[in-house]
Parts: structure tokens; C-alpha cells; sequence
């Protein structure tokens, strides 16, 4: 059973905890942006022929000190990020890799609540209706899925390699890509490696995160 509730605790104090979930086909640079994310290596991350994360994982990041203001006060951000495995897998099935999301949303996220599901894809590989988690994340996530999901695009770069920008590279995306952009509101965030340092790429990310939550007031969902 899904809920949405306020975190009273999160909005009286003067730190804040965010709650991430990672949803990605295989090799889709997941497990990457959850470190990224992080500031750290929790999650195995590699070059593989196959799917390379099979079991849910959470990690939690160090203490982001004075990284936002609210309500005049200097406010202290942790972020918690669920990595789940690649989906479709190549051993694992659909039905596997559901339930165990499942379980793992209800037990690290049961209580506390999801700000926000990210779904990790490559600018340079079509977003494909048949095969990518959406399904899943709409399933998983009830009917307010829309309202918690963004579109984190990895290897950004390559946008600038094929000579676009990111409004250019969008006004050619599939009426696929289109259409789900259109369904989160285009919640949608573009990942660069190449000129950019650990630290910025970090920042960068969690600004625009943290938009997307205050957008839902800091609503959360909660799992039962």
C-alpha cells in the first residue's frame, strides 16, 4: 500500500534527509550516478558484457554542511540512495528483480518515505517502451509515480560529441522519450563527465533534486 504524508521531522530541523531510488536498464551508468551522488564508491560499478548489480543496496552520503537556507537557517543535507538492479536483467527475472524492489522500497523506505525515483538513462541509447523500467517504476510507485520520477541522462557528453545541445538533443528525442518527459512534467537532468569535477557534477545533480522536491512541498511517499 503507497501513502503520501508530510516528514514533520525533516521540516522542523536543521537537517535534512532525502530519499533516492535508482531504476535503470542494464549498464545504463546507475550504479555510477549513485556514487556520484553519494560522494563515495558504495556501489559496484563496472564495464560488463552483463548485468552487474543483482540485489538492492542502500548507501548513505556524509553530511552536505550549510548546502541550502530555509526559513533564514542554514540547513545540513544527507542523502540515502537505493540502488536497484538493472532491468531488464540478463540473469534475473522481471518478476525477481520487481519483488525484490519491492521489499527493499518497503524496508529501507517504509517509514521514512521516497522523495524522488530517478530513472537512469543513456543519452546515446533510445529509451525503448517494451524493455525499460517504467513499467515497473509505475507499478511500484501507484498511481502518483508521475509526481516522484525524473530522468537522470548519463554520458552527457556525448551530446556535445554529436554536436547538440541539450534543447536540440531533446527536439530530436522519440516520441517515446517525449511523451514520458511530458507525464513527469519534464523532470530531467543531464549528467556530465568530461570537464567537470566529482564535487560539481554532485552539486549540480542535488540542485536540481532538491527543485524537483520542493515542487511536491516535500512530500514523500511511503510504502506499506
Amino acid at each position: 500500500m503507497l501513502s503520501l504524508c508530510l516528514p514533520t521531522a525533516m521540516m522542523d530541523s536543521n537537517k535534512m534527509t532525502i530519499n533516492l531510488v535508482l531504476f535503470g536498464m542494464t549498464q545504463s551508468g546507475k550504479s555510477s550516478a549513485g556514487n556520484i551522488l553519494l560522494g563515495s564508491t558504495d556501489f559496484h560499478s563496472s564495464f560488463a558484457p552483463c548485468s552487474v548489480t543483482k540485489d538492492c543496496s542502500l548507501g548513505r552520503s556524509c553530511h552536505f554542511h550549510s548546502f541550502m537556507r530555509r526559513g533564514g537557517q542554514e540547513v545540513t543535507l544527507q542523502v540515502q540512495v537505493l540502488d536497484t538492479p538493472g532491468y531488464p536483467h540478463s540473469r534475473l527475472s522481471k518478476k525477481h528483480v520487481k519483488q525484490e524492489v519491492r521489499e527493499a522500497l518497503a524496508h529501507h523506505f517504509g517509514q521514512e518515505g521516497l522523495h524522488l525515483a530517478l530513472l537512469v538513462q543513456r543519452v546515446d541509447v533510445p529509451l525503448c517502451e517494451e524493455s525499460s523500467p517504467v513499467q515497473m517504476i509505475q507499478e511500484l510507485l501507484g498511481h502518483a509515480w508521475k509526481n516522484y520520477t525524473a530522468i537522470l541522462f548519463t554520458h552527457a557528453e556525448k551530446i556535445e560529441e554529436a554536436g547538440l545541445n541539450e534543447d536540440e538533443y531533446l527536439h530530436e528525442a522519440s516520441d517515446t522519450l517525449l511523451t514520458l518527459l511530458n507525464s513527469i512534467q519534464c523532470r530531467y537532468i543531464f549528467q556530465y563527465k568530461k570537464g567537470n569535477s566529482l564535487n560539481e557534477q554532485r552539486l549540480k545533480i542535488l540542485e536540481r533534486i532538491i527543485e524537483f522536491i520542493k515542487e511536491n512541498c516535500y512530500q514523500v511517499l511511503t510504502f506499506k
